[in-house]
């Protein structure tokens, strides 16, 4: 529960320290004391939206710092541990400094924070209900998560909207591969035939220079080849010296004997001629076996590497590519057909969480529906005191498998008929202005009796309503504080009497400039006092302070 709220410089308060206790505690005041300047302090350091305005005028800056005390296994721990937050034994302080130049700062257990955070923790700390917040329980779309909150289905409906979302991203994904599935089967006859066409031409790694290198080679030789065959003729052939050098050497070599000075000069030199025309020779005969080549083996070159370059044009890649591109159309292929195995997966995994989904939206309606007579009839059982006793509240669901959500299949709606015998209608059609706001209160009181945060504070719900109708109200907040705090800013008498803990706001000037707001809890006479101004008005008379002393001794007896 909330045991501190301290203010510094907002609005019109400079200075205030509160200590709240457990139970029902009131605040009262005259209009323009500065009641609602509390709750919006309260609100800032929940995480409510800052405002430069907030700061005190003259001051630099503005802080609200709420102490609570909650067990170890509140909600707000977890949250905090979860971000990495110290939440040592049970106390949990909120801090927020709004600057006068509009700027927020935000510290948790005086660590700095998000306001996201501070307003995430806030949420599990403390509602406020004020004379104005009746939308969400006007509001048909309320309706239904007002119904799982009373009920305790907050877990099922949270695996609800997980099937839920489960079913609709199986859905997606399985949409997703089927147009991918769609697309590459508009290929799939384009890859396949490419792919033909590649594995058909049996493609090497560097064929085309190797066969570019054996046709620029066979072309050049037959370009020589008539000189290689004159050289061959020239030194093998009839007409070859080779044969008339060599009976010339043998010849001179028999005389060289008689006259060596003569013959040895040129005996050697015509050795050597002789050797290198027979190297000559040899050559020839190598270049002649390399020059042999088969017409038809330069036709099957030429034909290899036109059909290789013709691939590589028509697929716009090198020669060298189309092995790359033969394996990735077979990649694609393998694709297409995984493809449609994935997609008979994926239509499984959507009929499978389709299911899920259907199973538990089914249960949960159920659930609402075995739910919403004890809510209509524990709302029912509030009315007669609140001077209703002739109304009628109904709890309307319409379940539709057809139009699932991720809140299931249902459609709640609270209505209500004033009259016996009328058709109930929505609450803001059917009931008038008072009749409203009672119906609100019937529904608040109820609904916070169960899984409520462990503070409420109820912002002049009683306004427009007096006599016993605001003893009613102020009954059912005792009521509700003996399972959590409860604050009640009010103007009833009735309501104030009813109190654990009276706290009076007061508006008073420090000086000819400046006026602050404070707060100051009240009890014996003053607080008598206190709730026979309530009663009177400007003027306190003695019968006043007699109905509040009637007021208190009420309390008191049924309290006993």
């Amino acid at each position: 529960m909330l045991v501190h709220l301290s203010i510094r410089d907002i609005v019109l308060i400079r200075r205030l320290d509160i200590e709240f206790a457990a139970g029902l505690s009131v605040l009262t005041g005259e209009t323009g004391a500065g009641k609602s300047i509390l709750l919006d302090a309260l609100s800032l350091a929940l995480g409510a939206r800052g405002d430069a305005s907030l700061v005190r005028a003259g001051s630099s800056d503005g802080q609200v710092t709420a102490v609570f005390d909650l067990p170890k296994t509140h909600l707000a721990h977890d949250i905090l541990a979860s971000e990495a937050f110290d939440s040592d034994g049970r106390a949990l302080i909120l801090r927020r400094v709004q600057s006068a130049d509009g700027r927020s700062r935000v510290f948790i257990n005086d660590q700095p924070a998000s306001v996201a955070l501070m307003r995430r923790i806030g949420r599990t700390l403390v509602e406020i209900h004020g004379q104005h917040d009746e939308r969400a329980l006007i509001e048909p779309e309320s309706h239904r998560d007002l119904l799982d909150a009373w009920a305790g289905h907050a877990g099922l409906a949270k695996d609800v909207s997980a099937a839920w979302q489960s079913w609709r991203e199986a859905v997606a994904e399985f949409s997703r591969q089927e147009e991918k599935v769609e697309a590459a089967e508009r290929e799939a006859e384009y890859f396949r035939a490419s792919l033909d066409e590649l594995t058909a031409l049996e493609l090497e790694p560097g064929e085309e220079t190797l066969l570019a290198d054996e046709r620029a080679t066979m072309m050049k030789a037959e370009k020589i080849a008539a000189e290689i065959d004159e050289a061959e003729q020239l030194l093998s052939g009839d007409s070859s010296p080779v044969s008339e050098l060599s009976g010339l050497l043998r010849r001179l070599s028999r005389k060289a004997a008689d006259a060596a000075e003569f013959i040895d000069p040129i005996i050697e030199p015509l050795d050597q001629a002789l050797l290198t025309l027979d190297q000559v020779r040899i050559e020839i005969d190598n270049a002649i076996r390399a020059m042999e080549f088969d017409p038809q083996r330069l036709e099957d070159v030429e034909t290899r590497l036109f059909a290789l370059r013709a691939a590589g044009r028509k697929h716009n890649v090198a020669v060298d590519d189309l092995a790359e591109l033969r394996d990735r159309f077979a990649a694609d292929l393998a694709d297409i057909d995984a493809g449609e195995e994935k997609l008979a997966a994926l239509r499984i995994r959507v009929d499978q969480t389709r299911a899920v989904f259907e199973r538990l939206a089914a249960d949960l309606s159920a659930r609402r529906i075995a739910a919403a007579e004890p809510l209509a009839d524990a709302v029912m059982a509030e009315l007669p005191a609140l001077k209703l006793e002739q109304a009628r509240f109904v709890v309307e669901i319409d379940s539709n498998d057809e139009q699932g959500g991720p809140a299931g299949i249902d459609h709640v709606e609270f209505a209500v008929c004033t009259n016996p015998g009328s058709r109930a209608g929505p609450l803001m059609k059917v009931a008038s202005g008072g009749e409203l706001s009672r119906f609100l209160l019937a529904l608040k009181v109820v609904l916070a009796e169960r899984g409520s945060v462990p503070t409420l504070v109820f912002d002049e719900i009683d306004t427009g309503v007096g006599g016993a109708v605001a003893d009613a109200i102020g009954e059912r907040l005792a009521r509700l504080a003996g399972g959590v705090q409860v604050l009640s800013v009010t103007h009833a008498p009735q309501v104030a009497a009813k109190a654990d803990v009276h706290y009076l706001i007061s508006k008073a000037s420090e000086d000819e400039t400046s006026t602050v707001t404070g707060v100051e809890e009240i009890a014996g006479i003053r607080r008598q006092e206190e709730i026979a101004r309530m009663l009177a008005g400007a003027t306190v008379t003695d019968e006043a302070r007699a109905a509040a002393r009637r007021l208190l001794s009420e309390t008191l007896s049924k309290a006993s």
